[in-house]
């Protein structure tokens, strides 16, 4: 029998036959596996709560012909406990673990970086200390890099001027007024600041932003990612109703 154990976040969960259900999960050192729960729908399942998105988990899978099979799963955090019950944090939570569905395009290609932001994401979130937007934003920023779509902010995006004037998604961040296309945003100063310490984990700054730069800095980073991704990610639509 061949068998392998990872830890790994539970991304999603889709319905398979009359008990089964097919469960994506983010892993440590495999990368994104897709494999069958068998039974899991079944109210004396052994371990179907521990297969709920949010749940990071020590799980064992069989390896199968298409998908693998869950053989064991061991509950390491359950952070959609502490997330279920505050509306703006879950859906800031539902829209990482899309966002990491995303970006992990392939299937068993180990994507050990996604996976430590995607957890420290979580882990931040539950723990409450920020606002969940501002986490939100942080999460998509540095999964961006990750993924090498990291956007400039720092001096122009085409010319390397630090005279900025404009933020442009199609070429890649900020641009001075000699680069900068037509209908570029203009955005605060203070916004690509906010920008700036979410990208490096600079929280004092962060927690110290005013409303309407935090407001801002959400609208350019979700129209970046989903630019890059050349998909909308579903989820958005209801953290922008908080």
């Amino acid at each position: 029998m061949n068998l392998y154990r990872d830890e790994g976040i539970v991304l999603r969960t889709q319905k398979l036959g009359e008990a089964d259900r097919i469960v994506t999960v983010l892993t440590k050192r495999t990368g994104k596996v897709r494999g069958v729960a068998k039974g899991v729908r079944r109210t004396m399942s052994r371990f179907g709560a521990r297969l709920e998105p949010f749940t990071h988990v020590d799980v064992q899978f069989h390896t199968g012909r298409s998908l693998d099979v869950v053989t064991q799963v061991e509950t390491l955090r359950p952070y959609g406990e502490a997330l279920v019950s505050d509306y703006p944090r879950y859906t800031a939570g539902t829209a990482m673990l899309e966002t990491a569905d995303r970006l992990v395009m392939g299937e068993k290609e180990p994507a050990l970086r996604q996976f430590l932001l995607l957890v420290g994401g979580l882990r931040t979130l539950a723990d409450r200390g920020h606002e969940a937007r501002l986490v939100l934003d942080a999460y998509f920023l540095r999964s961006l890099a990750v993924a090498g779509y990291a956007p400039a902010l720092d001096s122009c995006a085409r010319c390397s001027t630090p005279a900025i004037r404009a933020f442009a998604i199609a070429a890649g961040g900020v641009v001075c007024g000699g680069c900068r296309p037509p209908g570029a945003a203009v955005p605060a100063a203070e916004t690509i600041g906010l920008m700036i310490a979410l990208t490096r984990g600079d929280w004092a700054s962060a927690d110290a932003s005013e409303q309407r730069h935090r407001a801002e800095c959400s609208g350019l980073v979700a129209a970046y990612l989903q630019w890059h991704l050349e998909h909308g990610i579903r989820s958005l639509r209801h953290v922008e109703r908080v």
